[in-house]
């Protein structure tokens, strides 16, 4: 049973994504400067802690995370899916299948194991994600988190389309562009 993310040749002694720096072993949260929120194993541990407190999809498990941080940050598809491909493989998470034909998972016992050792690094990730400044003040803000929304929406949906539907989808699209256009 290995820790969430921890692959030989991947991650390194430190489990969760550390990384080695100076002779020690570090979450990676501020590597090379690049300002992340959340290393790729912190992501991966709040993920198994959301996935534990109910069944959850992707799409869901970034809505969680930014209502976690009053909309401060909202993880991209592109490290979620991928992150809970890693937990799935490592046995941490087992899919199960939800609404819309999602595919959502729940905690498997080696996740709750894992978890359970690590719970104060869970409260300090969220106490973390509780601080981060609030982007409500932002007066773009709800744009770009219905940009980001209709995009996931599509990503999540393109793949099982009806024949015919693209064009419908096309349309609506257009035509919000088209109002958007008119307000400017």
């Amino acid at each position: 049973m290995r820790p969430f993310g921890r692959r030989p040749g991947h991650f390194g002694a430190a489990g969760f994504g550390g990384y080695h720096e100076g002779g020690r072993w570090s979450s990676g949260r501020a590597r090379g400067g690049r300002g992340r929120v959340l290393a790729a194993g912190e992501l991966r541990l709040l993920l198994a802690w959301l996935i534990a407190t109910e069944s959850r999809h992707g799409y869901d498990l970034i809505r969680a995370i930014n209502e976690m941080s009053a909309g401060a940050y909202a993880p991209s598809p592109g490290v979620v899916y991928p992150a809970l491909a890693l937990m799935e493989d490592a046995g941490h998470i087992a899919p199960v299948s939800a609404e819309g034909g999602r595919k959502a998972f729940v905690i498997a016992p080696a996740g709750l194991a894992d978890l359970a050792t690590r719970a104060a690094e869970v409260d300090a990730l969220k106490a973390r994600l509780a601080a981060l400044p609030s982007l409500e003040r932002d007066q773009h803000a709800p744009i770009r988190r219905a940009m980001d929304n209709l995009k996931t929406v599509l990503g999540n949906s393109i793949s099982r389309l009806e024949p015919g539907v693209a064009h419908e989808i096309s349309a609506l699209i257009d035509d919000a562009a088209q109002k958007i256009e008119r307000l400017g």
